[in-house]
């Protein structure tokens, strides 16, 4: 194509093989559907969610299998850690067994069944850690399966060895509310510089180019597998333990310093400093060892804090995260990783209080890193424009979200489409509202 390929252009979509409702969200997201309206609670299991009896009629032949048994998993009173992980792999097992192995999907020009997506089975041999957790699993699966429709456990190993390397987080803005294995897009590869991103209408994912690119070459497209917010390190260690490869994509052949720079000790400079270094490339100012234990010993406070977030409410994460974030001031620079994730973290957690200048002031704290590690054009940027021009109607700041809403607009256009429900109906009706309230001024 002589005129090349767009960014904005959508090259892929499809529908999930298999999915589950994220059990936080079963009560408030249709089984079937994903959406949120007023639903009907399954009379059978008393456990899943529809939307309606058209919703529940489409999905009963995977969930009639697993109905009684999430009945009487409820009436035991049992709690079970790995529900849906566990789900899925039982969803995809009864798929299979009602002819689910014959649905063909295409990428590339290429047909593709389940039995064609990567088990990594070696791999998974050899990983202690997975192989003991998979043995929990399958003694789990006969909890949610007549015994009958277990397969033998070296089979389960490759049908949960496809599912927990190639699933896809199903997401609605921001949150996550679904698990799925999508057939096509397993097979696009990953870059921590995309030039590609999928976004979700519903249980329906959509792959669509973020670079302007010289032709369509799907074999050449690129999404990232993980989120980008971590250093080199630590983006290539995630990546080996979930999909067991080593990426050499140009970002991970390149230094990236300022993922894990200390602010440098004269307050004046604003230059990103090595830990390892002796002194400031920029100013020459001395780093000494205490300068040097003091940032360890905060990198590993902020490190636990990040990963201990579930132990505790919402108004104590804000409290312990901005304690670090006072912690990490003049110490760690501002575009390291750890800073952003504590940024992050308050953002995310004031949104859930309502907190709204809080969750307004630190979005905005926030953006200048997210555009360093993302890039301009991806979805969180532009679902971040979203929320601040949000926050700001809610601010009662009409003139400032109606040009952060022009931002997330030429963005979201990009990443979603014009004809996604985000643009169509809520950022549409945002900027309408905007409108109209400073053309009352």
């Amino acid at each position: 194509m002589s005129d090349g390929i767009k960014k904005g252009t959508t090259i892929y979509t499809g529908k999930p093989f298999a999915f589950v409702v994220k059990s936080e969200h079963r009560t408030t997201r249709c089984d079937n559907c994903l959406k949120s309206e007023k639903l009907l609670r399954c009379t059978g299991c008393q456990y899943v969610y529809y939307c309606d009896r058209n919703c529940q009629k489409k999905s009963w032949p995977i969930h009639k299998a697993e109905c009684v048994h999430l009945k009487k998993i409820l009436s035991q009173g049992l709690l079970i850690k790995n529900i849906d992980e566990i789900r899925l792999v039982a969803r995809i097992i009864i798929k299979l067994n009602q002819g689910g192995a014959d649905e063909i999907d295409y990428y590339n020009e290429k047909k593709l069944k389940f039995k064609d997506l990567m088990s990594h089975y070696s791999d998974i041999k050899a990983d202690t850690k997975r192989q003991l957790h998979f043995s929990l699993l399958y003694g789990m699966l006969f909890q949610f399966l007549d015994k009958t429709l277990v397969p033998d456990f070296e089979e389960v190993m490759g049908i949960w060895g496809r599912m927990c390397t190639n699933y896809f987080s199903i997401t609605n803005d921001l949150d996550s509310i679904g698990i799925g294995i999508y057939l096509g897009a397993s097979k696009v590869d990953h870059s921590c510089k995309p030039n590609a991103t999928f976004v979700f209408e519903g249980t329906t994912i959509i792959i669509r180019t973020i670079m302007d690119l010289p032709s369509l070459d799907l074999s050449q497209i690129r999404i990232a597998y993980i989120g980008l917010l971590h250093s080199k390190k630590k983006r290539r260690e995630l990546l080996h333990n979930m999909h067991y490869f080593w990426c050499d994509c140009e970002r991970c052949k390149n230094e990236e310093p300022m993922a894990k720079a200390a602010a440098c000790p004269n307050s004046s400079c604003d230059s990103p400093c090595s830990i390892e270094a002796d002194e400031c490339e920029k100013c020459s100012t001395k780093i000494s060892i205490e300068f040097k234990e003091t940032f360890q010993r905060i990198s590993d406070f902020t490190a636990n804090h990040l990963k201990e977030l579930d132990r505790f409410d919402n108004e104590k994460i804000i409290f312990l995260s901005k304690t670090y974030l006072k912690m990490q001031k003049g110490v760690m620079h501002k575009f390291n990783v750890q800073h952003i994730q504590t940024l992050f973290t308050i953002h995310i957690t004031s949104l859930n209080l309502e907190w709204f200048k809080d969750a307004e002031l630190y979005a905005k704290k926030l953006l200048p890193g997210l555009l360093l590690y993302y890039g301009e054009v991806c979805p969180l940027i532009g679902l971040l424009y979203f929320t601040i021009g949000k926050l700001e109607l809610l601010n009662n700041k009409p003139k400032e979200a109606l040009q952060t809403l022009s931002k997330a607009d030429t963005l979201l256009r990009i990443t979603h489409g014009d004809k996604h429900s985000l643009v169509k109906e809520k950022l549409m009706f945002l900027i309408f509202i905007a409108m109209k309230v400073v053309h009352n001024m």
